[in-house]
């Protein structure tokens, strides 16, 4: 997960849409925006684009659409889905980044936890989760052998992971929206310590992907949750 600075969303006005994870089909998403005035649309992740995603996204972009997006894991799954996100639209990177879109400060935690890594949950319920392996990409990258490298850095399956640095990078911001790829408590697959971020961080909402259901929640700590199905659109009330 590569961390560059960008230029800030332009847009400030119209509507705010997210929308689940599209795993390459953008029809529904298309059809979706062209019921609104042009804005800002934010993919949670998992795009699986197999074309460079601003020619998947150009009736959006030709009428004057915003575009940022956030990594999930199977956006790392290939060289061409990297490349077709992560190459081709670098100027749409919401990753460990925080941006105002309509008066509101969104961030975004992008990729999945896993356990060569980081993985703060118990499993079974209950059990002791493992402390993390490595805290940052440079300590893991001086764990790997040469031949495990990509293009001169972590490998390709290590781009799309979280690390406990990504936490504290997000912990020294402020925003209202955390748009992340795994889910919070709210889900029986969520994890905990997304929760604690938003809370930490001044969070009213986490928008999430990843598990491909749609719902609404709201954390004990009163922080209101969305999650997303499949290629799902959904407008942020004004």
């Amino acid at each position: 997960m590569q961390v560059a600075p960008i230029a800030p969303t332009p847009r400030t006005a119209g509507p705010l849409l997210f929308a689940g994870d599209p795993h390459g089909n953008f029809s529904p998403i298309l059809r979706a925006c062209a019921g609104y005035p042009a804005g800002t649309l934010i993919l949670v992740g998992d795009c699986g684009c197999d074309r460079p995603l601003p020619d998947l996204l150009r009736p959006l972009r030709e009428v004057g659409w915003a575009v940022r997006w956030i990594l999930g894991n199977h956006d790392a799954e290939t060289e061409s889905t990297w490349d077709n996100l992560v190459g081709a639209a670098p100027e749409g990177d919401l990753g460990l980044r925080v941006a105002t879109i309509g008066g509101l400060r969104i961030a975004g935690l992008p990729g999945v936890f896993k356990p060569r890594v980081w993985y703060p949950r118990s499993d079974p319920p209950g059990a002791p989760i493992d402390p993390p392996q490595a805290h940052d990409r440079a300590s893991l990258a001086a764990q790997l052998g040469p031949r495990e490298t990509w293009r001169d850095g972590l490998p390709l399956r290590h781009r799309d992971t979280i690390f406990p640095e990504d936490f504290d990078r997000l912990r020294a911001m402020r925003f209202d929206v955390l748009v992340s790829h795994e889910a919070p408590s709210s889900h029986r697959h969520g994890f905990a310590v997304i929760d604690a971020l938003a809370e930490a961080c001044g969070a009213r909402l986490i928008v999430h992907g990843h598990h491909h259901e749609s719902y609404a929640a709201t954390l004990p700590t009163g922080i209101a949750v969305r999650g997303l199905g499949l290629s799902e659109v959904w407008e942020l009330p004004a």
